[in-house]
């Protein structure tokens, strides 16, 4: 079953930050990872899960994906860093942190 997420790719610690919202986050980064997310992060190179948060639905984690968006770059920073303040990549499905780049 899909879950909606929204979550948060990094270039390296505390370098360029993306925001999106996925119902599939595996399949997304996967995406992000082969350069086709998005031409911002293919160009970018940003593509460490870094953060991420499921919603019941689609429609909530669109809302929240857009009040993150609208978000100073310090909050995200703080935000990420609550959880993760070495900026560890995820992975896609469990949150776990992960001794690599997941898909390389």
């Amino acid at each position: 079953m899909k879950t909606p997420a929204v979550y948060m790719l990094a270039s390296k610690k505390r370098g360029r930050i993306y925001t999106g919202v996925t119902s599939d986050i595996p399949g997304r980064l996967f995406q992000h990872q082969s350069g086709r997310g998005s031409k911002h992060a293919a160009q970018y190179q940003i593509r460490r899960l870094v953060w991420f948060e499921e919603h019941e639905d689609m429609p909530t984690a669109i809302q929240r994906e857009k009040s993150l968006k609208r978000y100073l770059r310090q909050w995200k920073i703080n935000l990420i860093e609550e959880t993760n303040p070495d900026w560890l990549p995820l992975h896609p499905e469990t949150g776990e942190f992960v001794p690599f780049e997941f898909g390389e």
